[in-house]
C-alpha cells in the first residue's frame, strides 16, 4: 500500500532532484564535480529510497535517466520548423564570397556581426521542452521528419531534464544540438568490439548515430555521449535577438553550449576560423570544420532561406590531413580476446604535425576490399585529427613486386591454430595459453560464473602476472602464501582467504568448468546445454561437428566452435593437467535418455514489455527447456511472454491471435 507523503518528505525529495541535477551539471558539463563521487552516490541512493517508499518521483528526477524497457520500433517526429543542412566553404575565398552575398542581399556595405564555432562531427538532434520539461527528442531525420530518441537522450547526463537556473523559461521551446562522442571513448568502444569480434566503427559520427539509435536505451547509457546546444527552432513565450544571446542564454540554463566567438567583419571570422583549425588537435572531440552564422536574429529572418539552406550561415570545412606513404610491412596483433588484428608499418610521415609509423588496417576483409599489399604506396589520413587510417592504395605506383598479407594460420604471439568461423569477420587464437589474451582468461575462469575464485579479480591478476606467478590456468593452483605475502596487496589474512577461495574452486560442476574455460561462442547456457548431453569432460575430447549439431538449440556456428576447442591438443593437455591438480568435476545436469520431453520443446516465443527477470535469463530458460525464441511476431509464433509496458507486438500477436502469457504462466507452462 502507497504510504501519503509527508510535507517533510516532499520537500526533501524536491531538494535531492534539484542538488542531483545541479551536481550532475558541475560533472558532465562543466567538468568540475563539486563533491565526491560517493557523496553523489549517497544522495541518489537516499532519493531513489524515499521514491520507492512514497511512489512519488518527479519528472526531472535523475533515477528516471536509465531502465525504460527496449522498443519495437522509433516512431516518427515532424519538426515545429525545418532542421535545414548548411552551404560548405572549402576555402577563405569561399566564405569570402558568402559574405559578400550576405551584403548584397541586404544592400548594405556594413560589416556584419557573425558568430564562429566549431562544426561537430556527430548526429544533429532536437530537444522539445514544454513549461521547462524536456517532452520531446528527436534526430534530424529528412530535415521536415525525424525519429522519436527521447528515452535514449533521457540516458545522456549531460542533457537536462528541466530547464532552472534562468529567469525566465519558455512555455514550449525546441533547442537544437549535436550528440557526439570523445575521440576517446570511441578508440575505447573500437578496441571493445575488436575484442568482441564485432564490426568497427568507421568514426565518432557513426559511433554515435548507432548508440542513440538503439532500441534498447541501456546500449545507449552505457556509452559515454556528449551533447553541445547551439540553435533553436519554434520557441513560445520568449523571443531571443541574437545568436550570442541565445548561447548565453542557453548557457544559463545548464545545457552545454559550444565554444564561441563574435567577430565583425569578414576578415575577423577567418582570424576566428584560422585559430580553431590551428587548435582543432588539441580537442577532445572530432571537428571538420567552424560554422560561421550572423549573429543578429532579425537580419536571419530578412535574409531567409534557399531551398534547404539558410543564407545566413555557412559551413567552413577544414582540409583532411593526408600524405602519402609506403607499406614497408604488415604483421598481426592479438588482442585480449583472442582476435587478430592486421596492421600496417608506414614508412614514417609526417600527417599535421605528427609522425605517424603505423596503422590498424581492421581486418581481412577490409584489406581485400581496399587491395592492401606490403610494399604498396598509399594515402594515409588521421581521422579526427588523431586515428591514422588508410584511406586507398594509389595502384599507379605498383611495381609487381607488392605482396598479399594472407590471413596466417598460426597465431603471431604463440603459435597456435587459428580458426575464422564462416561468416565471420574476426580470425582468433583459440589456445588457453596465448600469452596475448592469458590475462583476460584467468580473469573469466576465476569469475563468479566460473570457478567462483574470489579474490583473484582483474587487478589481483594483473598483479600476480606481472610478477611472474601466474602464466597459465594451472599456475593458480601452484600458488603459495610465501608467494602472495611478497606482494603489496597481499596480508596474512587476505593471502588466506585467497588459497581458501582457489582450494574451493577445485569441486566445480561440469557447467561452470566449460563456461569458465571460455570456449568461443559458448556462454552459461551453452555450457549448461553441453553438460546436459555429455556426462563427462573426457567425452568431449575429440568430440565431431556432427555429434554436436544433433543438440538442439546448439546451432551449427558453436558446434564447430566447441569440436575446434576439443579437437586441439594443447588444449586437451590444459585441462587434462587442471585435473591433475585435483580438481573434482560433478555433474548435475546431465539428462539420461529417459528423461522426458519439456513441455515447450520446440514452441516459438517472443517476449515484450518488462520482465521480472532481466530478458536475457528468461531467453536462456526457454531455451534450456527445448524453446526457441524470436525477435519478432509472425503467424509460427506459439506464445507472446508479456511484461509490463508491451509494446506494438501485443497488437500484432492479438491481430495474428497468437496466445499472449505472463512470465508466471510461463514458468508454470515449464513446470509442468
Amino acid at each position: 500500500m502507497t504510504e501519503k507523503i509527508p510535507a517533510d518528505i516532499k520537500k526533501e525529495i524536491e531538494k535531492l532532484v534539484k542538488d542531483l541535477n545541479y551536481h550532475c551539471y558541475r560533472y558532465y558539463v562543466l567538468d568540475s564535480p563539486v563533491i565526491s563521487d560517493e557523496e553523489y552516490d549517497r544522495l541518489y541512493f537516499r532519493l531513489k529510497e524515499l521514491e520507492d517508499k512514497y511512489h512519488s518521483i518527479l519528472p526531472d528526477s535523475p533515477t528516471q535517466r536509465v531502465g525504460a524497457p527496449p522498443l519495437d520500433k522509433f516512431e516518427k517526429v515532424k519538426h515545429s520548423e525545418p532542421m535545414l543542412s548548411l552551404d560548405n566553404a572549402f576555402s577563405h575565398d569561399e566564405v569570402r564570397e558568402f559574405d559578400k552575398r550576405v551584403k548584397r542581399f541586404l544592400g548594405s556595405e556594413k560589416n556584419i556581426e557573425y558568430t564562429v564555432e566549431p562544426k561537430y562531427d556527430g548526429l544533429a538532434i532536437e530537444l522539445t521542452y514544454r513549461d521547462g520539461l524536456l517532452f520531446k527528442a528527436s534526430t534530424r531525420g529528412d530535415g521536415y521528419e525525424g525519429e522519436d530518441v527521447t528515452r535514449n537522450m533521457r540516458t545522456i547526463k549531460s542533457v537536462p531534464l528541466k530547464i532552472e537556473s534562468v529567469s525566465k523559461v519558455p512555455n514550449e521551446i525546441d533547442i537544437r544540438g549535436e550528440v557526439y562522442m570523445d575521440i576517446d571513448e570511441f578508440e575505447k568502444l573500437n578496441r571493445e568490439r575488436e575484442k568482441k569480434g564485432e564490426p568497427l566503427f568507421a568514426n565518432p559520427r557513426n559511433a554515435t548515430a548507432g548508440s542513440v539509435r538503439q532500441l534498447d536505451p541501456s546500449i545507449t547509457a552505457s556509452r559515454k555521449l556528449h551533447l553541445a546546444c547551439y540553435g533553436i527552432g519554434a520557441v513560445k513565450g520568449m523571443t531571443f535577438k541574437s545568436q550570442k544571446e541565445l548561447i548565453d542564454w542557453l548557457k544559463e540554463a545548464r545545457f552545454p553550449v559550444p565554444k564561441m566567438q563574435v567577430a565583425r567583419g569578414i576578415d575577423k571570422v577567418i582570424d576566428a576560423i584560422m585559430e580553431l583549425g590551428a587548435n582543432r588537435g588539441s580537442l577532445p572531440f572530432e571537428t571538420d570544420g567552424a560554422v560561421i552564422k550572423v549573429n543578429d536574429f532579425d537580419i536571419q529572418k530578412k535574409l531567409g532561406v534557399k531551398t534547404r539552406e539558410p543564407r545566413w550561415a555557412i559551413a567552413y570545412k577544414f582540409a583532411a590531413h593526408q600524405e602519402t606513404t609506403k607499406i614497408l610491412d604488415i604483421q598481426g596483433s592479438v588482442g585480449r580476446t583472442g582476435v587478430i588484428t592486421p596492421f600496417a608499418i608506414f614508412k614514417p610521415v609526417r600527417i599535421g604535425g605528427v609522425t605517424v609509423s603505423r596503422s590498424t588496417l581492421h581486418n581481412w576483409d577490409e584489406m581485400e576490399r581496399k587491395d592492401i599489399k606490403i610494399g604498396d604506396t598509399v594515402l594515409v589520413e588521421r581521422a579526427g585529427d588523431v586515428i591514422p587510417h588508410v584511406v586507398t592504395v594509389i595502384k599507379e605506383n605498383r611495381t609487381g613486386k607488392e605482396e598479399p598479407f594472407p590471413i596466417p594460420k598460426e597465431c603471431p604471439a604463440c603459435g597456435s591454430k587459428v580458426v575464422r568461423e564462416e561468416g565471420e569477420v574476426a580470425v582468433r587464437c583459440i589456445s588457453l595459453h596465448c600469452p596475448a589474451q592469458i590475462q583476460e582468461k584467468i580473469i573469466h575462469f576465476a569469475s563468479r560464473g566460473g570457478m567462483d575464485i574470489e579474490g583473484l579479480g582483474e587487478k589481483n591478476v594483473e598483479l600476480l602476472y606481472s610478477k611472474g606467478l601466474i602464466k597459465h590456468f594451472e599456475d593458480i593452483y601452484k600458488l603459495k602464501k610465501s608467494n602472495l605475502l611478497e606482494l603489496p596487496r597481499f596480508a596474512e589474512k587476505s593471502a588466506q582467504n585467497l588459497l581458501e577461495a582457489i582450494e574451493r574452486s577445485k569441486n566445480t560442476t561440469l557447467a561452470k568448468f566449460l563456461f569458465a574455460i571460455g570456449i568461443l561462442h559458448v556462454g552459461e547456457y551453452g555450457a549448461k546445454l553441453l553438460a546436459r548431453n555429455f556426462k563427462e569432460l573426457k567425452n568431449l575430447y575429440h568430440v565431431k561437428r556432427n555429434e554436436l549439431v544433433k543438440i538442439k538449440q546448439l546451432g551449427e556456428k558453436i558446434a564447430s566452435s566447441i569440436s575446434t576447442f576439443f579437437n586441439d591438443e594443447k588444449n586437451i593437455k590444459i585441462l587434462k593437467t587442471l585435473e591433475d591438480f585435483g580438481l573434482k568435476i560433478s555433474n548435475p545436469d546431465y539428462a539420461s535418455e529417459k528423461k522426458e520431453e519439456s513441455p515447450i520443446e520446440g514452441l516459438t516465443f517472443v517476449i515484450t514489455g518488462t520482465l521480472p527477470k532481466p530478458r536475457k535469463e528468461v531467453e536462456d530458460l526457454i531455451e534450456l527447456h527445448g524453446g526457441h525464441v524470436s525477435s519478432s511476431v509472425s503467424a509460427s509464433t506459439d506464445y507472446l511472454v508479456i511484461g509490463e509496458e508491451p509494446g506494438s507486438k501485443l497488437q500484432k500477436a492479438k491481430a495474428l491471435g497468437v496466445k499472449t502469457i505472463s512470465y508466471n504462466e510461463l514458468l508454470k507452462i515449464i513446470e509442468q
